[in-house]
């Protein structure tokens, strides 16, 4: 995958940095190299009033989407794997590789009444992380992108939404992007696990909130 040779100047994060620029070309769905990054900078943003490994968190928030199920076929487990493969072929050690595979297969949002499987410091804020670049503004541009790409329809008041219970339920589930708000967006505010990452949230969540109320008055000719 690497060519160590290549990368002798530069430290671990910076070649798994220059792996995830060159594999993440996507431009359509919302996944692609910007929201890596943002997922990053939240990651250690957070992690700077949290704590945690530093290096590992940063390995994790760009390994994140390396290999994401929604568009790979919907292997689970692929993205943990690519993951500890670049980690260990750019010169990292096969216990921050294990780290970085753990929290990778484990950051997804898995449906609304399906309990987070992450344990550690590490893996909560990488998860949070992610979270917050799904909410907001950016948030909602985001689910749109995606909900265009998926083909799914903006809203039907006919369809309504559902509180999936296991993430087979959730995954495959077809919805509009509008129920996407109340199948996961609104519901992250309070699924976040660090409090810096809940105070962010709660502005974020506020301002989706007010993006629906004026949709549903555009959308009902609510002049």
């Amino acid at each position: 995958m690497f060519n160590l040779a290549d990368y002798s100047v530069k430290n671990l994060v910076e070649r798994i940095t220059d792996f995830v620029k060159s594999q993440n070309s996507d431009i359509a769905t919302g996944h692609d190299w910007y929201h890596i990054d943002r997922v990053r900078k939240n990651a250690l943003y957070l992690q700077s009033q949290e704590g945690g490994d530093k290096e590992v968190i940063e390995l994790a928030a760009l390994l994140h989407d390396i290999s994401d199920y929604k568009f790979n076929g919907g292997n689970e487990q692929l993205g943990g794997d690519v993951s500890y493969n670049a980690v260990i072929s750019a010169g990292g050690s096969s216990e921050t590789a294990e780290k970085v595979r753990i929290i990778v297969n484990s950051v997804s949002y898995k449906g609304a009444n399906v309990e987070d499987t992450t344990t550690s410091l590490e893996a909560k804020i990488v998860q949070d992380a992610d979270r917050l670049d799904a909410i907001g503004a950016i948030g909602i541009a985001r689910t749109f992108a995606y909900g265009g790409h998926v083909g799914n329809p903006i809203y039907d008041p006919e369809l309504p939404h559902k509180l999936h219970n296991t993430f087979d339920e959730y995954k495959n589930a077809k919805s509009t992007t509008i129920n996407h708000f109340y199948e996961k967006l609104l519901l992250l505010s309070d699924k976040m696990h660090t409090d810096t990452a809940r105070l962010i949230a709660e502005n974020r969540t506020e301002y989706m909130k007010n993006f629906l109320t004026q949709f549903y008055r555009e959308w009902n000719n609510d002049f």
